[in-house]
């Protein structure tokens, strides 16, 4: 009975403790873009079965969260949601959340960076669907062949304050054009509100490339990463240099530090087996939201 009473509270206590946003995402009545790409199984609900079926889960996400307050891009985004696989995982017989492997960890810091520093102050909150895709599960998800998503680059989102697919188009892609060089940002847009950043290169792409509002930059070389085949050219926009060119690694080993380094990227986290289960899940103390 007491074992029972202990799991019950556990169970509850997850959302509390989850990693969350700084900003205040509450939706508009009757405007809930995300429902069009997350089913059953891989809401909020779906993330508290998915940490509490397994020891190792739970080691993993206090390891994850670890590593993301280290590089201080903790509550970007609610870690359970940039957890979350494809859209398809029911479909493909794969996991609704998986912590991708500690190679690919550094990789996600600079899109959230950028996710942090350009995206939200452009659009407003937004809400990951998809993240990490295992190889298996990419190819099924009809992912393209060299996806950022298998590196753990990319993370595909949805604008949480209502907009249009035209206006959320024009919006990004004028950021990019200022700094998705310095970042590597590409940036796609697919159905309804869909769209997708990484920082492997940068290119863009659309899912309906007629559409006026931003230009494709994709080249043939960029094909195994989009997947969409290249079309006849237009000039990029030209790019405004603002600032100090950002670096392509995460930050110094010292949180005080703030000049860039040069260093390359920084050692995976330790191995997931060691971290102990009083490692915060939130990643640091930022208040919950959806």
């Amino acid at each position: 009975m007491i074992r029972l009473l202990a799991f019950l509270l556990a169970l509850f206590a997850v959302p509390a403790t989850a990693q969350v946003g700084t900003i205040d995402t509450t939706l508009q009545p009757g405007w809930n873009p995300a429902a069009d790409y997350i089913t059953v199984g891989q809401d909020e609900g779906g993330y508290r079965s998915w940490y509490m079926a397994s020891l190792r889960h739970r080691q993993q996400v206090g390891a994850f969260n670890d590593y993301l307050e280290t590089w201080q891009v903790s509550g970007v985004l609610p870690t359970w949601q940039i957890l979350r696989t494809a859209t398809s995982w029911s479909r493909c017989g794969g996991m609704p959340f998986e912590v991708p492997p500690t190679s690919e960890w550094p990789h996600i810091v600079q899109t959230l960076r950028y996710v942090r520093d350009y995206v939200v102050p452009a659009v407003g909150p937004v809400e990951a669907v998809s993240a990490y895709r295992n190889p298996s599960l990419n190819a099924c998800a009809g992912g393209a062949p060299e996806s950022a998503h298998k590196h753990y680059s990319a993370i595909d989102m949805v604008p949480l304050r209502k907009t249009s697919r035209g206006q959320l188009m024009r919006t990004l892609c004028a950021v990019q054009a200022r700094r998705g060089p310095d970042y590597q940002v590409g940036l796609g847009f697919y159905a309804f509100l869909r769209f997708h950043v990484d920082t492997t290169k940068y290119r863009r792409w659309g899912a309906d490339p007629s559409v006026a509002n931003c230009p494709p930059i994709i080249k043939p070389s960029d094909i195994a990463s989009s997947g969409l085949p290249v079309l006849p050219q237009t000039p990029p926009d030209p790019v405004a240099a603002i600032g100090a060119k950002v670096v392509y690694a995460p930050a110094p080993s010292s949180p005080s530090t703030s000049a860039p380094s040069t260093a390359a990227p920084p050692e995976p986290a330790p191995s997931i087996a060691t971290p102990t289960l009083s490692a915060p899940l939130s990643g640091g103390t930022q208040p919950q939201q959806r």
